[in-house]
Formats: C-alpha cells, sequence, structure tokens
C-alpha cells in the first residue's frame, strides 16, 4: 500500500516518461510548458489512490491520470484567458508568454490529448469511465459559463454560487476519485459515496481558494491576491459579506462592485475592510470546516479498511489546511 508521498512520487514518473513535445513548436511548446510546471496534481494523485484503495493495478490507471492532468490543465490555460489572469503557479500564464490564440489552440490539442491517454489502455470499464469522464468534462463548461454570467448578474445567490462552483471546480475531483474507483471494480454504493466525498473536498477547495485570494501571500499562493476583488468576482465572501451587511455597508459592497474591473489598491482596501469588519472570514472557515467534515464522513462509510484510506486523509489534510 502506497503513500500519499509515495503516489505524489508515481505521478511525477509517469509524467517524466511522457513527451509533450512536438510538431509544430509553436502548438506543443505551451504544452509542454505547462505541464512541466508541476502543480499540486491533486486529481491524478486522487484517482490513485482511489484505484489502490480498492486493491486495484496502479498501471491500469496510469494514462487516465496523465489524462485527467492533461485536462485539468487545459481548462487553466483557457480559464486564465477569459480571466486575464497574469500568472499561474508563479509564471506568466501562457496567453501572456505567447498570446491569445496561442492559449486558446494549445489547450484544445490538450483536450484531444486528455482524451487520447484515456483511450491508451483498454479496460472492461472503459464505457463507463469515459462517460464519467464525458460528464465531468462538460459540466466544469456549465460551471465556467455560470462563473461568466455571474459578472453581470447583480442578484446571484449563496446556494447558485455554491452550485456554479460545484460544476466548475469540485466535479473533477468527484470524477478523478470515481474513475480511479472504476479501476478497481470497486461496489457502486462506495462508487458514489466516494464521488461524494470528492465534491465535498472540491467545495471546501475552493471556498479555500476564495479566501486566500484576499488574504494570501502571492509568493506563497502561485499567483496575483485580490484578483477576485478587482475583477468584480462573485465569490462566497462577497455573496456573504452583502447577506450580512448593514443597508450602508451592503449599497457600498455594491456600488464598488458595480463600476468596470480595476486594479485600484483603494478599492481593494476597502473591500477587505468591509470583509474584516463583518468577521467574513470567520464564516468562510465555519463554512470550509462543515463541508470538510461532511467529506469526512462519506470517506468513513466506505466499506475498505480505514487503513486503505490513508492517502485521501493526507491528501485531504494537505488541501484544506493550505496557510494564509
Amino acid at each position: 500500500m502506497l503513500t500519499l508521498s509515495e503516489i505524489n512520487n508515481k505521478v511525477k514518473e509517469y509524467f517524466a516518461a511522457e513527451t509533450f513535445t512536438g510538431i509544430p513548436r509553436q502548438l506543443y511548446e505551451p504544452i509542454d510548458y505547462t505541464l512541466a510546471q508541476g502543480g499540486k496534481r491533486i486529481r491524478p494523485a486522487m484517482l490513485l489512490a482511489a484505484t489502490q484503495m480498492f486493491g486495484g493495478d496502479l498501471e491500469t490507471a496510469r494514462y487516465a491520470a496523465i489524462g485527467i492532468e492533461t485536462f485539468h490543465n487545459f481548462t487553466l490555460l483557457h480559464d486564465d484567458l477569459m480571466d486575464q489572469s497574469p500568472m499561474r503557479r508563479g509564471k506568466p500564464t501562457v496567453y501572456r508568454k505567447w498570446d491569445e490564440n496561442t492559449a486558446i489552440l494549445s489547450g484544445d490539442a490538450m483536450n484531444i490529448l486528455a482524451w487520447r491517454y484515456f483511450l491508451r489502455t483498454p479496460h472492461h470499464n472503459l464505457h463507463r469511465i469515459l462517460q464519467t469522464f464525458e460528464k465531468t468534462s462538460m459540466e466544469i463548461c456549465e460551471g465556467q459559463q455560470y462563473d461568466m454570467n455571474f459578472e453581470t448578474q447583480n442578484d446571484v445567490t449563496i446556494e447558485e454560487y455554491m452550485e456554479m462552483i460545484r460544476l466548475k471546480t469540485a466535479v473533477m475531483l468527484g470524477g478523478a476519485l470515481k474513475i480511479g474507483a472504476l479501476y478497481a471494480d470497486a461496489p457502486d454504493n462506495d462508487i458514489e459515496l466516494l464521488y461524494d466525498f470528492g465534491i465535498k473536498i472540491g467545495l471546501a477547495f475552493q471556498l479555500r481558494d476564495d479566501l486566500l485570494d484576499v488574504y494570501g501571500d502571492t509568493a506563497t499562493f502561485g499567483k496575483q491576491t485580490c484578483t477576485d476583488i478587482r475583477d468584480n468576482k462573485k465569490t462566497f465572501l462577497l455573496l456573504s459579506a452583502i447577506k450580512k451587511a448593514s443597508q450602508q455597508q451592503k449599497e457600498r459592497l455594491q456600488n464598488l462592485f458595480a463600476v468596470s474591473p480595476n486594479d485600484t489598491t483603494a478599492k481593494v482596501n476597502e473591500v477587505i475592510d468591509i470583509y474584516n469588519a463583518l468577521n467574513i472570514r470567520h464564516d468562510v472557515e465555519k463554512a470550509i470546516n462543515n463541508l470538510h467534515n461532511e467529506a469526512l464522513s462519506k470517506l468513513g462509510l466506505i466499506s475498505q479498511p480505514e487503513s486503505d484510506k490513508a492517502p485521501l486523509y493526507e491528501l485531504t489534510k494537505q488541501l484544506l489546511n493550505r496557510q494564509i
């Protein structure tokens, strides 16, 4: 039974054995640049941990692990372009290093590569695996559209926001776990519990991301902070603040987020001052803890021995304890 550290090393080994260069180089260089940065590689680790938990052979899930990480990075190329984000993992984003057309086309190629990886290993559950990957992929697009819709929608509720991040972020974690379990022929009931665990962790992970965007350190976080405030993004912090604010505070927040996206320090500082006055950071931490506990309850119900779940417990701890 591999530890989480050993699973992470296995993911690194798998990627080190792959080549992401080719001709025309202008198409492949951004792919290689993106995947060489590594990142946390949470999704392939989750996929392999799920396969291992149910006694599956990690080699059967090898290319699916590479595929799901390749797909995740494809979404980041397009997401960074849509959000006009200048940095990713402490380096210039692809559209900034090259140009917008390159980010679109190289991202498209990464999407195709992801499917190619999934098709490399025959498996009697391959149809269900591909169905899960297809459903996950489409839901991510739906979540991204909701996120874009919210930019001009003034009456977004917390419930609508949670559904958006379920689609945009959480389904990828749940999908990775479900795919990994399918490679190991896990019982259907356990697969659904594992999927629900991934959804709860994904929601908590995104709320932590929202918190880090406001209160995190750029060097530690790996990308520019306070971009959500600058870009007028509807986040759990903002929606919680509007719900909790006095009429005067609510009107001020609405006015600050009604103007065109801007990079003024004064705007950022004023929004954060309102968040602090309303103790929003505490509210977000509480929501994260509640989701964490719900996730652990799902994981606890899975029929495998607790020792077999150790890598997922450890990964959950790492994801939700990211420091501000």
